[in-house]
């Protein structure tokens, strides 16, 4: 027998540490349990908070210290990017059994922001302008034990939900007119696209220089596993029409679990899978088995109604077993 290790990937929904955000000691009860059950040698995070200890000072990840604390993951590698370019909301990070050998962070590296000439903006744009992603893509390169090299990217693709457009909107939930919510949902889904193709492309990357490469896409792409954005990722043989590129595809493990049992998010009483794992046919070899920690699961539109602070997250976490060939 090999030695087994877990990946997990799980959205902590807007982690803070700040006046205004739910006390880091009530979220820590509900969040920590759920870490400890996860068990995880390599966590993929989202939505991480970064706190400054003064004005001027750079950004910390205090929020996350303070989860991690009597965990062992407290002394765990991690990597937010290197450097990390901490934003103040919704930071990727990856926490880590065993060394980081590497890690960056993509945004517009690989692809430019697309330029659009707005169609419904008040008064009227006349050049295109540039339309960037809101978040980037972590890439991180974990050293397991036995000389192999595991490549991890965590991402949170942008939610379904409509881009801002000048002089379209008269507050921040309500739309001016149709035209103007159509056009903020098309640059949204532009974006949550782009997203998905730059992570693509990094990870297009990786397989030149090693076809056999160990790779996992872990995270939040507000997506399921049919729509545009991990069609993207996955890249299976029925979409490129060439046989010869099934080693690149990438291999979502919640396949492996009974429908009904596919959610990560409630959402308004329906059950859809936006978290995932997307695993090389490689790493596929090892692969073992996957769980999804749902039960407890509340529906973020009636908790979000009932509750401005409340401490749970909304995402279940997804872990997955592998299992290291000896040798």
């Amino acid at each position: 027998m090999g030695r087994s290790f877990r990946i997990a990937t799980f959205n902590l929904e807007n982690l803070d540490d700040r006046e205004g955000a739910p006390p880091i000691v009530e979220r820590a009860a509900i969040l920590r349990p759920q870490l400890l059950r996860l068990n995880a040698d390599i966590l993929c995070l989202q939505e991480v908070n970064a706190q400054r200890a003064a004005k001027g000072e750079p950004r910390r990840l205090a929020a996350l210290d303070r989860l991690l604390e009597d965990t062992p993951y407290a002394g765990f590698h991690r990597t937010a990017g290197n450097p990390p370019k901490l934003a103040e909301r919704h930071n990727l990070v990856v926490v880590s059994r065993w060394p980081i050998a590497a890690a960056r962070l993509y945004r517009h590296d690989l692809v430019p922001a697309p330029l659009v000439r707005l169609a419904t903006s008040d008064p009227p744009r006349t050049a295109p302008e540039p339309v960037p992603w809101d978040r980037p893509v972590l890439h991180a390169e974990v050293e397991l034990p036995g000389g192999h090299r595991l490549h991890v990217f965590d991402l949170h693709l942008r939610a379904p939900i409509a881009s801002p457009v000048p002089g379209q909107k008269d507050g921040p939930f309500t739309w001016h007119s149709v035209g103007g919510w159509a056009e903020g949902f098309y640059l949204a889904s532009m974006k949550r696209a782009g997203q998905a193709l730059e992570t693509r492309l990094a990870v297009e990357r990786v397989f030149d220089a090693d076809p056999g490469a160990l790779i996992v896409v872990a995270g939040d792409c507000n997506a399921d596993m049919e729509q545009t954005p991990v069609r993207i990722i996955r890249a299976d043989v029925e979409e490129t029409g060439n046989g010869r590129l099934a080693a690149r595809t990438l291999v979502p493990v919640e396949r492996s679990l009974p429908e009904e049992r596919r959610y990560s998010v409630l959402h308004g009483g329906m059950a859809v899978m936006l978290d995932h794992l997307l695993v090389s046919r490689a790493l596929l070899g090892w692969f073992r088995g996957a769980e999804i920690h749902n039960e407890a699961l509340s529906d973020e539109l009636v908790a979000q109604a009932m509750s401005a602070a409340s401490p749970e997250s909304y995402h279940a976490p997804v872990v997955a077993d592998f299992e290291m060939p000896e040798g």
